[in-house]
């Protein structure tokens, strides 16, 4: 990663070493205005929260280098949002023997106190009768910044959603743009026109319409990681993700299933304000580069980027070249402020 930090502080397209821009520029992970010093060397500090949506229990996590302590100065918030198939342990998951695979350790040590949270119907949360869609998961992510807010003091945020966790926080963006900094949207879909996943996946959707739930056992885990691209993914990095998740049993919502199948787009992109950063995998059959392409030329800020990572598909928090994932996204979060807009 040396080299790719070098490379990316002389020239903004990068080409064979690292990551392949298709539009925007990259710049090098300089400190933002009030981001929080890199903390490498400490200790990760965790803890567990509740908050409520109206009746339903709402489990959130949170990691950061060092307890939080009285008087110091807050650290920007960064909070990650799950997709459709998995919980937030996707964000935080331990593969010994195979390096780091956790998200929120990563951006802890970059200086963010990270956040995350399970939805409705997903993990530690609370289960009701409903689907789970991407509108719940928006009014999911208003009460959760609440208690951020009273945790933190700051009343902005990053968000990094993956999968139909970026379209929750795309979509959260548009309901409540005071509340967004920055914004990235990994593995990210539009319209889903061209998508070999979701065409195949549209052939359930009377399923989705009529059932609030569906099957999720660990051979669907497994496909997350092989439909696209056997080999872009470790099995080890895989089977513990299945390990995390089937402690929750092997039944998921359709919410956002249906979602992408049936109600795309879920996010407008003239209606997202926040400086945007559109990361997605070489192989992900997810999008298609015109489809991002797309939301990208049509997103009103100039604060915005798009990447495509080499040797990567649809998930890329398990990618073996997520290091490649975790240094893009702290490049554009740690952007400096500009001068001339």
């Amino acid at each position: 990663m040396k080299e790719l930090n070098q490379s990316l502080g002389r020239r903004a397209v990068i080409k064979g070493a690292g990551l392949g821009l298709v539009a925007g520029g990259i710049s090098a992970a300089l400190p933002a205005q009030n981001a929080g010093a890199a903390t490498e060397g400490g200790e990760i500090w965790s803890s567990e929260y509740w908050t409520k949506k109206g009746d339903v229990p709402l489990w959130m996590f949170r990691k950061r280098v060092g307890a939080p302590k009285a008087g110091e100065p807050s650290r920007p918030v960064l909070f990650l949002v799950h997709g459709s198939s998995v919980t937030s342990r996707a964000f935080d998951l331990n593969v010994p023997g195979h390096g780091e695979y956790s998200v929120m350790n990563a951006f802890a040590r970059y200086g963010f106190d990270v956040w995350t949270m399970d939805h409705e119907n997903y993990g530690k949360s609370g289960r009701t009768s409903g689907n789970s869609d991407v509108k719940s998961g928006v009014e999911d992510l208003k009460v959760a910044m609440e208690l951020v807010a009273r945790e933190t003091g700051r009343q902005k945020y990053h968000f990094l959603g993956e999968s139909s966790g970026a379209l929750r926080a795309g979509a959260y963006a548009m309901a409540a743009p005071d509340r967004v900094d920055r914004l990235v949207l990994a593995a990210f879909t539009y319209k889903g026109d061209g998508s070999p996943t979701l065409a195949k996946r549209a052939e359930q959707v009377d399923y989705y319409r009529t059932h609030n739930m569906r099957k999720r056992d660990r051979e669907m885990i497994r496909s997350i990681a092989t439909r696209d691209k056997p080999g872009t993914s470790d099995l080890a990095a895989v089977e513990a993700l299945a390990d995390a998740e089937m402690q929750f049993g092997d039944q998921i919502p359709t919410g956002t299933y249906l979602d992408m199948t049936a109600n795309m787009p879920v996010v407008f992109p003239q209606k997202v304000l926040a400086p945007v950063l559109l990361i997605s995998g070489q192989y992900d059959g997810n999008a298609t580069v015109a489809d991002l392409e797309e939301f990208y030329n049509l997103l009103p800020n100039g604060d915005r980027q798009l990447v495509i990572l080499p040797g990567t598909a649809h998930s890329l928090t398990i990618a073996t070249n997520r290091q490649l994932f975790w240094h893009a996204a702290n490049a554009f979060l740690t952007m400096p402020a500009p001068l001339v807009t």
